[in-house]
């Protein structure tokens, strides 16, 4: 049978209190790191763009030209028809 350790092997010391610490939440409930918004893409889209700037530099553009057109831009988590 092998010998069990009884001590733990870590620098952790004594002293710290471990109900000050911050735990993290894992999982799709975390809030993220960053006030930047992830926005996944398919892959047939992702071939077309190289960057994350290209991306934005495309959808700027296209702010722009329903703007100028009069279109109405919709605001929040709205998914439109594809015709």
């Amino acid at each position: 049978m092998k010998k069990v350790k009884t001590e733990m092997d870590d620098e952790l010391r004594s002293e710290y209190d471990l109900r000050s610490l911050r735990i993290r939440k894992v999982g799709p409930e975390r809030k993220s790191f960053s006030e930047r918004e992830i926005v996944q893409l398919e892959p047939d889209v992702a071939e077309v763009f190289p960057s994350s700037e290209s991306v934005n530099e495309v959808l700027r553009f296209f702010i722009r030209v329903t703007k100028e057109a009069g279109f109405p831009i919709a605001k929040g988590n709205v998914s439109l028809p594809l015709t």
